[in-house]
């Protein structure tokens, strides 16, 4: 999120790969088959060496990272990375549960509307600076800072007194409901209560940044491994952005006790073959998405294949401003077209449920996942030609007549390729129209998302934090996250009646009639609710995944 929300929550970002397991939104980066061979078959002989020594991870990505900056990433791929060198307030652990990182304990108002936070003893930045809670008031307001141009900002705005008008310009330091009582204590006062802002402080958008660094280095802060201060486990040995980044244990964490690991070698490797090649041959122990075609044989051959739940769907976006799929009618005709079992059973093959609707299922009250019992909204796992069909007469397109080339956009990934290709075909031959494909780069096709330069965009979200308000926010008027670009006033007050109630029961009942709004207008294209699968070589342990796909390294121990 911003998808993922968010993402997870919007950045989303998500994952629009069954088998990827790394991105929240997915991301996917540019370097060349070429040269991500090259930088796998480089660093053979020394992660090989790494791994017997028992003190070095390596991991291949499929994308490069698009930000190292906590409060400017967007998508998955980066998320990963800075999960391994920060340490939030709270951090989700391998449960799913908001547990305390660098706060040692909390407590919350009588009225629910204040957080008091009382950090852990002696904690330091990776140079050995003091950590303070002024640090963390530093962070939340360069969130709220327009400048830093944050994709989360509605974290804070929506939830924090006064963020919004000190975001405006019209609140000040002193206005901002985020204070500092004194080195150890950090209050945090809230617009209304709100069950799980908890949840929300565990998003990378409020792992505390250093303001000196920031300050001296401007944007380029982030982007130098000299200039990169940071608190976690982990801290940032060397980076080249098209190749690689470097941790090596942070020798000033409040915990560096329990940490063994001595490095973590984060490689981007675009094809997906050349990754697997590379795991297979031992050259690396974990690869973070597997292809689609050898999943089967990689389960039956016990190579290593890890599952882990995920709270996130594969959908495409539509561009609800862009003709002419600003047509709810056209919309839905496209969504009835599509064949979603066969894209799951045939592309790809893996376990997974046919999506109809954009919420995933994960979330529970009283021990009942909320989206069971939810109707379809008139989808199907197979497509229904004559249904489609009809829509697009409705439409105004007869039998496709008249009707524009339509083009389906994605960024460069195998499995991304062959679910576009399946599915324009699907189009062309249920509904008798023309579909072009066209592929990017990650960064250059989210940029064109972001801008509302697409018709239908291969996307996904992976939520930040298992509940429904992490996806909700993809969908609502304005949101930084909406890049559908769909405006619903009922839904949006419907998404404010959410984040204001604090009865889970009552909460689900209004979550589900927007998510019914949302669905009946067809503002996304779902194809699948996914799960987190990736590889990982028997002699590494203590790792673990999130619902939001992130992986944690803190405990890992190799050998």
């Amino acid at each position: 999120m911003k998808f993922d929300r968010r993402i997870s929550r919007r950045s989303f970002l998500a994952a629009a790969g069954v088998t990827s397991a790394a991105l929240a939104l997915t991301a996917c980066g540019g370097s060349s088959s070429s040269t991500a061979a090259s930088s796998a078959a480089s660093g053979a002989s020394s992660a090989a060496a790494g791994t017997a020594q028992g003190g070095t991870l390596n991991i291949m990505l499929e994308t490069e990272v698009q930000s190292l900056d906590p409060q400017v990433a967007t998508d998955g791929t980066s998320f990963e990375v800075i999960a391994n060198y920060t340490d939030g307030l709270m951090q989700m652990d391998a449960n799913g549960a908001a547990v305390e990182a660098l706060a040692e304990s909390y407590e919350l108002s009588e009225d629910g509307k204040t957080y008091t936070f009382h950090l852990r003893d002696g904690l330091k930045w990776s140079d050995g600076s003091d950590l303070t809670a002024e640090d963390y008031v530093y962070t939340i307001q360069r969130v709220l800072t327009p400048a830093t141009a944050a994709q989360y900002v509605s974290m804070a705005t929506d939830y924090i007194k006064n963020a919004q008008e000190y975001y405006d310009g019209t609140a000040t330091a002193d206005d901002l409901g985020v204070k500092a009582l004194d080195d150890k204590t950090l209050e945090i006062t809230l617009l209304q209560p709100t069950s799980y802002f908890i949840d929300i402080l565990s998003m990378w958008t409020f792992s505390p940044v250093q303001k000196a660094t920031v300050e001296a280095n401007g944007d380029k802060w982030s982007t130098e491994a000299d200039t990169y201060i940071c608190n976690g486990p982990f801290k940032i040995a060397s980076m080249s952005m098209n190749e690689n980044v470097i941790l090596e244990k942070n020798e000033n964490y409040w915990d560096a006790e329990n940490v063994s690991l001595q490095k973590v070698t984060f490689r981007y490797v675009l094809d997906q073959a050349t990754a697997l090649t590379a795991y297979e041959s031992g050259e690396v122990d974990g690869v973070a998405s597997i292809p689609s075609s050898d999943f089967a044989r990689l389960k039956a051959e016990n190579a290593g294949v890890q599952t882990s739940p995920s709270y996130g769907t594969v959908y495409y976006d539509f561009n609800c401003s862009a003709e002419p799929v600003n047509n709810v009618l056209v919309r839905k005709a496209i969504c009835l077209a599509i064949d979603r079992q066969s894209i799951i059973d045939n592309v790809v093959q893996v376990d997974a449920q046919p999506a109809y609707s954009f919420l995933a299922p994960g979330y529970s009250v009283d021990g009942k996942d909320i989206t069971e019992g939810r109707e379809s909204f008139g989808l199907s796992a197979t497509a229904d030609v004559e249904g489609a069909q009809a829509a697009l007469a409705e439409a105004g397109y007869p039998n496709g007549e008249g009707f524009p080339t339509l083009t389906l956009s994605y960024y460069d990934n195998d499995t991304v390729k062959k679910v576009v290709e399946a599915m324009a075909e699907m189009l062309k031959n249920n509904l008798n129209i023309n579909v072009e494909v066209s592929s990017n780069e990650w960064s250059i096709f989210y940029d064109d998302v972001q801008k509302g330069n697409y018709q239908v965009a291969a996307m996904g979200w992976s939520a930040d934090y298992v509940n429904p308000m992490s996806f909700l926010p993809l969908c609502k008027t304005g949101d930084s996250s909406n890049n559908l670009f769909y405006s619903n006033a009922d839904y949006d007050a419907l998404v404010d009646q959410v984040k204001a109630e604090n009865d889970p029961a009552k909460a689900a009942e209004l979550t589900l009639q927007a998510d019914a709004i949302v669905s009946n207008d067809y503002a996304v294209l779902p194809l699948y609710y996914k799960s987190n699968n990736y590889l990982m070589h028997d002699n590494i342990s203590g790792f673990y995944m999130t619902a939001s796909g992130n992986l944690f390294f803190k405990d890992v121990k190799v050998g």
